[in-house]
């Protein structure tokens, strides 16, 4: 099973990944935990540069194609044979991101990027998706305190608020796929209803499967 967590800056998806890698792994499950950009060597290189402060006058073209690379490797070297292997995978972000930022935030053609996620991936897609959604500037509020603070974090607020947008217009077109959970709460809280979520889901695939 494939799992990836989408959201706005701020929302908790990487301490909600890590969670629900450590939680599934306590059931015995064999889990790989990865992150986007990022996963593998190559794809930490692109990440420092798509990150770093000092690329802020980086073309939105360049940063598409810069982040669908480092999926493409992600996708070839790490997700594709755990996946083969039966295990689960847990990405915090994944090919959604693409089509919230550079194409609802930056205004690239949405078409156009579908047809590159879906080159970059061969086809890969999310069995379930968990948008941790919060409002944009208590987002933000929360990520001025992490160490992290990046380039995209440093956008304009409306930028941010396109983002949270997108990904809601995405959800409402697949809502068998997504599970929207309210990221502004205590963690503990957040951890509880994402792990029913994916209860119910590993319960489906494994009827289907049966």
């Amino acid at each position: 099973m494939f799992i990836t967590l989408e959201g706005p800056e701020g929302g908790g998806k990487t301490t909600q990944a890590q969670r629900l890698a450590a939680w599934l792994r306590e059931m015995g499950k064999n889990v790989l935990a990865v992150r986007e950009p990022g996963g593998t060597q190559i794809s930490d290189a692109i990440r420092r540069i798509l990150l770093d402060s000092n690329s802020s006058n980086m073309d939105a073209r360049a940063e598409l194609l810069l982040f669908c690379a480092s999926r493409a490797q992600l996708v070839s070297e790490k997700i594709r044979p755990h996946l083969a292997q039966g295990g689960i995978v847990v990405c915090d972000r994944f090919a959604d991101s693409t089509l919230a930022y550079q194409g609802y935030a930056r205004g690239l053609n949405l078409t156009f990027l579908r047809s590159l996620v879906d080159f970059a991936t061969s086809g890969l897609t999310p069995d379930l998706t968990l948008l941790l959604d919060i409002d944009v500037t208590a987002g933000l509020r929360r990520k001025a305190a992490d160490e992290e603070w990046n380039r995209l974090d440093a956008e304009e607020v409306d930028f941010h608020a396109r983002v949270r947008n997108g990904y809601h217009t995405l959800a409402a077109a697949e809502p068998r796929r997504w599970a929207i959970i309210n990221a502004d709460r205590a963690l503990d809280i957040v951890a509880d209803e994402i792990h029913h979520v994916v209860s119910a889901a590993l319960t489906t695939v494994t009827d289907m499967r049966e």
